[in-house]
């Protein structure tokens, strides 16, 4: 088994090693703390609906199956994974995101036989057509009560303008007809390629033993035929569809989502792309920021306002959200303030605030096990190291988060509205 070590200037180390199987294990111990989270995950996301094995043909299979997968998992011919986390007191559960799936539990104690169970049932599927059909009514529902949610569609609806053809477009459980075409034989297509140890991770954080969780890791997960996977994505033009959606719902407020398509998009996350946005996204309208704080004043935000830096493979967007009266005026307010930091430049002491604020904000995830583990999942999936973030921002400078205004292009923005319906 391969292993190396890594230190932070902070005290903090942890193990990663890579499993005789290909499986990759990240192992943090944190003795003083009472409880455990542990991972185990796959790098297998809705946006991965066309794919080549090797040097094979491209398969494309049904939007949603990367979500519908990760329901089957936790059954088997013997009941379910969540009756076994009930008896040894473990909460569960798990996610599908656009670019991957994993399988989780915290607990305070019994962490090894949580994660013998968890090692167990993800590595064993058993998937029936008879069991197969039986989901697709309840994925069925979860579907239509997400097409009811006002929060995710202002978010879909702006993607959906955003992109032609790449799939971060669509629904992560996919559409009631793409589920209907999924069958046990593709469910098993799936698994047998994306769930294979060279392309999947364990993160396991808190009170543990590394030679335990590696000893468990190596005895558990047996070697499988080694793979190469490519992502097959059609091309994306540079432009947008249109640059406004609408829809009415159940509101009291008016939500937007604005988006700015970024023009290139690389492959894989850059972490220092995504550290320099995420400084500039804080300049223009954290909590800290001139125009933030005019905004609230103003009555034109409130609360719920965010924003993020959305990327991943071959896609990349800065998005702005929340609940106003008037969203273009909002809409109007970011984009004349990006306009003013391209003209006249970043003011330092902003600069220094936020970016000493952020790496405090760094440091304190260290005292949780769940953010961690969380964390080396990102690192898994995009290929930097947990330490890494802290060490590219302090090095990070004015100048490198000024050229990320290029993120910004007013032909490229999309306006996602949600009005209350009458």
């Amino acid at each position: 088994m391969k292993r190396e070590i890594f230190e932070s200037p902070l005290g903090e180390s942890y193990v990663k090693a890579v499993c005789s199987s290909g499986l990759t294990v990240y192992v943090m111990e944190k003795p003083l703390y009472n409880s455990a989270f542990a991972i185990f995950g796959t790098k297998y996301g809705s946006i991965d609906n066309c794919f080549c094995v090797n040097d094979g043909e491209p398969t494309r299979v049904p939007d949603g199956i990367a979500h519908y997968l990760e329901h089957k998992l936790f059954e088997s011919e013997d009941g379910d994974a969540f009756s076994r986390f009930a008896r040894t007191g473990a909460s569960a559960n798990a996610f599908t995101s656009f670019d991957r799936t994993c399988y989780l539990f915290n607990c305070t104690d019994k962490v090894y036989e949580n994660l013998e169970i968890l090692l167990d049932f993800v590595t064993h599927p058993y998937f029936t057509e008879e069991t197969v059909l039986k989901e697709q009514g309840i994925i069925g529902q979860e579907i239509k009560m997400y097409d009811d949610s006002p929060s995710w569609r202002v978010t879909f609806n702006m993607l959906e303008k955003m992109y032609y053809n790449h799939p971060v477009r669509i629904d992560i459980a996919g559409t009631v007809e793409s589920i209907a075409r999924i069958n046990a034989d593709l469910l098993y297509k799936c698994y047998n390629t994306f769930y294979n140890p060279v392309n999947m991770f364990v993160c396991v954080v808190g009170n543990v033993d590394t030679e335990t969780v590696l000893s468990m890791c190596e005895k558990n997960i047996k070697p499988k035929e080694q793979i190469e996977i490519h992502r097959v994505f059609e091309e994306e033009p540079e432009s947008v569809k249109d640059n406004y959606v609408e829809q009415k719902l159940s509101v009291s407020l008016p939500m937007f989502c604005l988006g700015f398509k970024q023009r290139i998009a690389t492959p894989y996350r850059r972490l220092k792309s995504k550290i320099c946005v995420a400084l500039l996204l804080e300049i223009i309208c954290g909590e800290c920021s001139p125009l933030y704080e005019r905004l609230m004043n103003e009555g034109l935000i409130n609360d719920e306002f965010s924003f993020e830096y959305f990327n991943g493979y071959n896609y990349a967007c800065t998005m702005f959200s929340g609940e106003s009266e008037n969203p273009q005026a909002v809409t109007d307010a970011i984009k004349e303030e990006i306009k003013n930091i391209r003209e006249n430049g970043i003011d330092k002491k902003l600069f220094s605030a936020i970016k000493c604020g952020m790496y405090g904000d760094l440091v304190r995830r260290y005292n949780s096990v769940q953010e961690i583990c969380m964390q080396f999942a990102e690192s898994a999936v995009f290929g930097y190291d947990l330490f890494d973030e802290m060490k590219v921002l302090k090095a990070v400078t004015c100048d490198d988060v000024y050229k990320r205004l290029d993120v910004f292009e007013d032909e490229l923005s999309v306006l996602s509205v949600i009005n209350p319906a009458e």
